[in-house]
């Protein structure tokens, strides 16, 4: 596991700045959207961000310890019922959770609000509700949480996601948007210098540094949770598709073990990879949509080993 070396390696500063000004001017509104990529640091920000709300009323409190332990009383977090079982059960690796449409957060835990932000609050003036993924909101639990969010609260809502397109445009509008961009190529290679204690980082050498930064679209923890997986990947796997197969037997024989090898979630890390290595080799745009199509299949786990040989003989039709 590689370790960080300071805890807020993912702050972006432009982001920094803007909070910054909220928390001095105390300037709170009643609901905030950071929407980013996966892994550019939403939630480590919004936890300092609320550390520092928290910190201005109750100074003399160990505010940091109560958050970091998640015991805090003037804060709730609510997040989508399946990571909550996986965090419970006895298998506590968060990134073998496949994005199946499992995940959900149901009108339940937004009720749940509700109690939470009638009662009085104990250490600060406000209460804070943090909603991780919020895009995993079922239709009757977005309908709640509008209108949690109309009627006058002593609470701040700050909502973590990826995909603001799914969220209503009626909790949009009433929430300030945060944005927080990907990280370009550049800076990436200066976190992992300047932040990360990369002295037990191994990459497989079959690999390039460059395509796997490219690969994980501007998030550093998403690069970061992609190497360990890709370590993992047999060096038949990796050199089997350094570039497009086009015989026939070699693609039934590689999709067969790809399917037999991996697990799903490791099988849609090895397509981002194969994407960003094809395409530096081909500037094909067709084939890197055929992949897109591929990750959605295995996403939804619809016979995987089938969906790699089609994807794998469609491409093998291309001029390349």
């Amino acid at each position: 596991m590689i370790e960080v070396k300071k805890n807020n390696f993912l702050f972006n500063e432009e982001v920094n700045s803007c909070l910054n000004n909220i928390i001095k001017n105390k300037s709170f509104a009643n609901g905030y959207i950071f929407y980013g990529a996966e892994g550019v640091g939403k939630k480590q920000t919004a936890l300092q961000f609320i550390k520092e709300i928290f910190k201005q009323s109750s100074p003399s409190e160990n505010v940091e310890e109560k958050i970091t332990n998640n015991n805090h009383p003037d804060l709730l977090i609510v997040e989508p019922d399946s990571l909550l079982a996986s965090k419970n059960s006895r298998n506590s690796d968060l990134e073998k959770t496949i994005k199946s449409g499992s995940e959900v957060i149901k009108i339940a835990q937004i009720r749940n609000i509700k109690t939470f932000l009638g009662q009085k609050s104990i250490n600060s003036e406000k209460k804070i509700v943090l909603i991780i993924d919020a895009h995993h909101l079922n239709e009757a639990a977005s309908n709640c949480l509008l209108k949690t969010l109309e009627e006058p609260s002593n609470g701040i809502f700050i909502l973590l996601t990826s995909k603001l397109n799914v969220l209503l445009d009626t909790i949009i509008s009433r929430c300030q948007i945060i944005r927080f961009r990907s990280f370009s190529s550049k800076q990436i290679k200066s976190i992992f210098e300047d932040y990360l204690d990369t002295s037990k980082l191994k990459i497989n050498a079959k690999l390039k540094f460059e395509d796997l930064i490219n690969s994980a679209n501007g998030s550093p923890k998403q690069l970061l949770k992609n190497i360990e997986i890709w370590n993992n990947f047999s060096d038949e796997i990796i050199s089997k598709l350094d570039s497009p197969i086009k015989n026939s037997l070699e693609i039934l024989e590689i999709s067969k073990l790809i399917s037999e090898k991996l697990e799903i979630y490791q099988q849609i890390c090895l397509v981002n990879l194969i994407q960003t290595i094809w395409w530096r080799k081909t500037k094909n745009i067709g084939l890197v949509k055929k992949l897109e199509n591929l990750k959605y299949f295995l996403v939804k786990n619809i016979q995987p080993k089938l969906a790699w040989e089609i994807t794998f003989l469609k491409i093998s039709m291309e001029n390349i």
